[in-house]
């Protein structure tokens, strides 16, 4: 009698511990990154970037990612997953003020934007550029409401032809010069902004069909300008890299006293990764009166090499390092100032270089 109890309460003990385990959650495996494309008929049809983007990533080893939007497809023979937020004839303007962007965030609930918009508003001259601007604004705080860390990459917008609109180059211009500063103000640790630079080195001529919408060498040229930053939100340079110990992430920035009082340069890491890192120059006109040009000298001590720069013409000799304004940027206001990027690597070390700089 004794033992058959002593059995059952053994029994019962058994399935109380079968059942506790029955109710434990099994831990779920982190979800990929969900990627929003954001845009008009550039991204949406046939949008091939998207495909192109898509394809180095995975081939980078960047795999736990899934690319998300109300809309599918685009035509593109690489394969890729075709969910986006295109649509052809949309304006940063129409979107923003007809509250469009909510329910598709809703629907889809992003991590990451990718926005290149703004050449539908370009049509006619119309619309200023403030208004433009302001739309874009709009539009981030819809983004955070859906989800206060998203990450936002923000395009300047590719060229248009005059061919297609005589007002529309300038306005683009116009456009584009604003986003630098514009991303500055709205960015944040939670959720930052950052900017790509589609403009510098895209020709209507040979990289559109119709001085708008690009062809294949165009889309080849944007699907490479997304990719190290969308690489470095999803986490560095590749995914199998170490964290750098060589460095910090950031430097102080670096002020070169103005020569005869006329300019400065600032020269700062933004980031830094095993292998590259993203630098910044920014100019500033230190005179009295307006000036139409800048250039920007300095000299690498650490065999870094430029591999991509925004916001200036920049050449890379040896160690020697010139940045020239590009056509949109070149005219400072007294005490105005411009600012460029670039990406480079680096192996031994990154020591910040001095920079001097010339207005004229």
């Amino acid at each position: 009698m004794k033992r058959s109890l002593i059995s059952l309460l053994v029994a019962m003990l058994a399935l109380a511990a079968a059942l506790a385990v029955a109710r434990t959650p099994v831990a779920s495996a982190a979800a990929p990154v969900r990627i929003m494309p954001l845009g008009d008929s550039i991204t949406a049809g046939p949008g091939c970037w998207r495909a192109l983007l898509w394809d180095r990533l995975q081939r980078t080893g960047y795999t736990d990612i899934d690319f998300v939007g109300t809309q599918t497809g685009g035509g593109c023979s690489v394969a890729h997953d075709g969910d986006h937020e295109g649509h052809g004839g949309f304006s940063a303007t129409g979107i923003a003020d007809n509250n469009q962007l909510p329910p598709w965030l809703a629907a889809t609930n992003p991590n990451v934007v990718l926005m290149h918009l703004g050449t539908n508003d370009m049509w006619g001259g119309h619309i200023p550029t403030d208004n433009k601007i302001a739309a874009l604004t709009k539009l981030v705080g819809q983004m955070r409401a859906n989800n206060p860390a998203m990450k936002i990459i923000v395009a300047q917008i590719i060229p248009m032809g005059a061919n297609a609109c005589a007002t529309c180059p300038a306005d683009v211009i116009a456009f584009n010069n604003r986003i630098p500063t514009w991303a500055a103000g709205l960015t944040t640790a939670q959720s930052p902004i950052t900017v790509v630079d589609q403009w510098t080195g895209f020709n209507t001529a040979t990289d559109t069909g119709d001085g708008v919408h690009p062809n294949d060498a165009g889309f080849q040229k944007m699907a490479d300008r997304w990719y190290p930053a969308v690489a470095r939100v999803l986490g560095g340079t590749t995914p199998t890299s170490s964290p750098t110990t060589a460095a910090p992430p950031t430097t102080p920035p670096v002020t070169t006293p103005p020569p005869a009082g006329t300019c400065t340069a600032t020269y700062r890491v933004v980031s830094q990764w095993t292998g590259g890192f993203q630098g910044e120059v920014t100019v500033r006109n230190g005179g009295t009166t307006a000036r139409s040009a800048w250039t920007a000298t300095f000299s690498f001590g650490g065999g870094q090499q430029i591999t991509q720069a925004w916001n200036a013409t920049v050449t890379q000799t040896g160690a020697a390092v010139t940045a020239r304004n590009l056509s949109w940027n070149g005219n400072l206001a007294a005490g105005g100032s411009a600012t460029f990027g670039f990406l480079a690597s680096w192996t031994g070390g990154n020591p910040a270089p001095a920079v001097t700089c010339a207005v004229s």
